[in-house]
């Protein structure tokens, strides 16, 4: 196929990277658009990273690991009074706007974040946001059928591994500024308000706000961000074996373990991450864009 019927071929399709927190998600985003699909676009579906501040403690990637990509979605919302929450509406119709947009460019959307009941929302071609089809036990609350034509990469780490890796995960990002993030975001009084509603759901926030009023010592509340980052990943797996199984979305699974251990060790990083997630990454999606 030559390459402008690629280009023909992959108008309006998306790809979608789905996965636990700490997988490298975002990595991978940014390696697949700056090295191997330069006309990419990437919307943030988290749906905590959607709000503005918090850099650290959301676990954004930084600007300069962006790579000049454009990012959607990421810091973008500012809350008020009036819409405290970014909503599942929300996310469905903004990213929604956001995909036409980045087709007229001609691109293709890379939707990356680990929150699976926006992923769902968005993608869903019947979506009732009265229901959470996670909490529902019967197979015939997940639409089936998509609003677009998907490549779904499941990058995947096996448990032990990934929470050890996300264990020391949190305490870089202590190391990294964590702490003074939050400590002066509770000194701004408004930080009790119902505009924060939002942001204060991330991680983080509520285990230090106990705290800083001094009801728990610094040493359990870092435990507590730990252990609720580790329930957290299984909570986003069991989501998307649900959207596997149930939904039956033809997932693509990458196996991550590997790199993730030797990002811990230390050792042949690079080699790893290249032949264990990026190259099976980058054969599925020019697959997909060459339909």
């Amino acid at each position: 196929m030559s390459s402008s019927a690629a280009v023909t071929a992959a108008h309006k399709k998306i790809v979608v990277i789905m996965g636990p927190t700490g997988c490298g998600k975002s990595k991978l985003s940014v390696d697949l658009a700056t090295r191997f699909f330069p006309q990419s676009e990437i919307i943030n579906s988290d749906k905590i990273q959607v709000y503005r501040g918090l850099d650290i403690t959301t676990n954004k990637i930084p600007f300069p690991e962006r790579k000049n990509v454009p990012h959607h979605l990421l810091g973008e919302f500012e809350s008020s009074e009036s819409h405290p929450e970014f909503t599942l509406t929300d996310f469905r119709s903004s990213a929604s706007s956001t995909i036409s947009q980045i087709f007229t460019r001609r691109k293709t959307p890379l939707i990356v974040g680990g929150s699976n009941s926006f992923i769902y929302a968005l993608l869903a071609k019947r979506f009732n946001p009265e229901l959470d089809v996670f909490t529902q036990s019967q197979k015939s609350c997940f639409c089936k059928e998509l609003r677009y034509k998907c490549c779904f990469i499941w990058i995947d780490v096996s448990t032990p591994v990934l929470n050890r890796y996300l264990i020391k995960r949190v305490d870089d990002m202590l190391e990294s500024g964590m702490y003074e993030e939050l400590a002066e975001y509770f000194s701004d009084p408004g930080s009790d308000s119902v505009s924060q509603s939002g942001l204060k759901k991330a991680i983080g926030v509520p285990e230090f706000e106990k705290y800083f009023k001094k009801n728990i010592g610094y040493e359990e509340a870092v435990r507590q961000i730990k252990e609720n980052t580790c329930q957290l990943a299984k909570r986003q797996m069991w989501k998307i074996r649900r959207l596997r199984d149930e939904a039956g979305w033809e997932l693509q699974r990458v196996d991550a373990t590997a790199a993730v251990m030797a990002a811990m060790g230390g050792k042949k990083v690079a080699e790893n991450w290249e032949e264990e997630v990026l190259e099976p990454s980058v054969k599925i999606v020019k697959r997909f864009l060459m339909e």
